[in-house]
């Protein structure tokens, strides 16, 4: 009898759990902006003209995509801005292709190469590149981006269109994955679900809510705003920088939005399911403020969520089953709803016991390697433990 009252109540939570947010998504994702469609295929309303933007990309280690993601920006269809690339102490061939791409004569006047040979204390190699080259931008917007991005040539134009027409002062670009392999498009799922579960993206918006939001791909903030809210020095030991970025801004009281774009920008997120577990190992801990009961906790949550459908529709007996099937048939919702804006079908659904197992694993990897190792290595750069807290916002 007990038992059956643990089911009962176990799987109401998690109904309830599964059910209210995709309710709420149905009802808010519509409202997100798509720039992708056509009344965003403008020029700026702006009197001046286009308005002068500086897109910053970091790189470290980065040989394989470097040289595609500058050619691609050279290629945007938009008059007013400038490519500041940084090499971040790279060991491969990165800076080399990275001044290769700039000595072409025809892009001498839009892209500039900064090289940085030697770390300050107290800064993570990313937020210390980002901060290096926004101090040469010129741009009265900053566009931070990443190494292995692919921007196609509307991308920018209709983005700041936007922003300008929003008067909004950070946009934020979801970018398309690129997925080559059945266990890359598991996880893409997952977080996809997880996503919808953990964030509002359409309250991104609402001055009233906490919610806020930040992409290391496409994070296009005003140039007084950056500085006003402590630019990437307020950031410089953040492992998370991009949503740091997002919520330091929308603590601030800044307009902020996060717009759906099809495929105007794209990258190769995750190589493979375990590429997903070392890019990751990385974020958890940090995620999680480098805090073991709460990580700890997290785990337990996260095994809850998304295990206790699948196990209770099983174990449970009779109209006991009732709410766990409401839940599968909620997060199957969820799948499929994505799946509408994605290239991961919905009967990735049935995998989603895997990739949980998949990130439940990674969060308690995240935690033990971070303790164990006393900090974070990343790109052969170790960061302290005690200064990461110290530094965290």
């Amino acid at each position: 009898m007990i038992l059956q009252y643990f089911y009962w109540i176990a799987g109401i939570v998690l109904a309830l759990a599964w059910f209210s947010r995709i309710a709420e998504a149905a009802i808010g994702m519509p409202r997100i902006a798509d720039v992708a469609r056509p009344e965003w295929d403008r020029k700026p309303p702006t009197p001046a003209g286009e308005p002068r933007v500086s897109i910053i990309v970091p790189a470290r280690n980065e040989e394989r995509d470097i040289r595609a993601t500058l050619e691609r920006l050279q290629e945007l269809d938009y008059s007013n801005y400038e490519v500041i690339a940084v090499d971040d102490r790279s060991t491969d061939r990165t800076g080399k292709i990275m001044d290769e791409v700039a000595a072409d004569a025809a892009l001498r006047d839009r892209l500039r190469i900064l090289h940085v040979s030697q770390l300050p204390v107290g800064w993570m190699g990313k937020t210390h590149a980002m901060w290096t080259a926004a101090n040469e931008a010129t741009g009265d917007w900053l566009l931070f981006t990443d190494a292995d991005v692919l921007f196609k040539p509307e991308s920018l134009r209709r983005v700041v269109a936007y922003a300008e027409a929003e008067k909004a002062d950070h946009v934020v670009l979801f970018p398309r994955m690129i997925m080559e392999h059945a266990g890359e498009r598991m996880m893409i799922a997952f977080f996809q679900a997880l996503f919808v579960f953990g964030h509002r993206p359409w309250k991104v918006a609402d001055p009233g809510a906490q919610d806020h939001m930040g992409v290391g791909a496409f994070n296009m903030v005003r140039r007084p705003v950056y500085e006003a809210v402590g630019s990437y020095r307020k950031l410089r030991m953040e492992v998370l920088d991009d949503m740091k970025l997002g919520k330091i801004i929308k603590n601030a009281g800044y307009a902020q939005r996060n717009v759906f774009g099809e495929d105007l920008i794209s990258l190769h997120w995750v190589r493979g399911t375990f590429g997903l577990v070392e890019n990751l190992t990385k974020n958890f801990f940090a995620l999680l403020s480098f805090q073991w009961p709460r990580t700890v906790a997290s785990i337990v949550a996260l095994a809850f969520l998304n295990l206790g459908p699948f196990v209770g529709v099983f174990l449970a007996h009779g109209w006991a089953r009732v709410p766990y099937a409401v839940a599968l048939a909620s997060l199957f919702g969820i799948y499929y709803g994505m799946s509408r804006m994605s290239d991961v079908p919905a009967y990735y659904f049935f995998l989603h016991p895997v990739s949980t197992s998949v990130v439940v694993y990674t969060v308690a990897r995240s935690m033990v390697l971070t303790l164990r190792q006393g900090g974070i290595v990343w790109r052969g750069t170790k960061y302290p433990l005690e200064e990461l807290r110290k530094g965290m916002v």
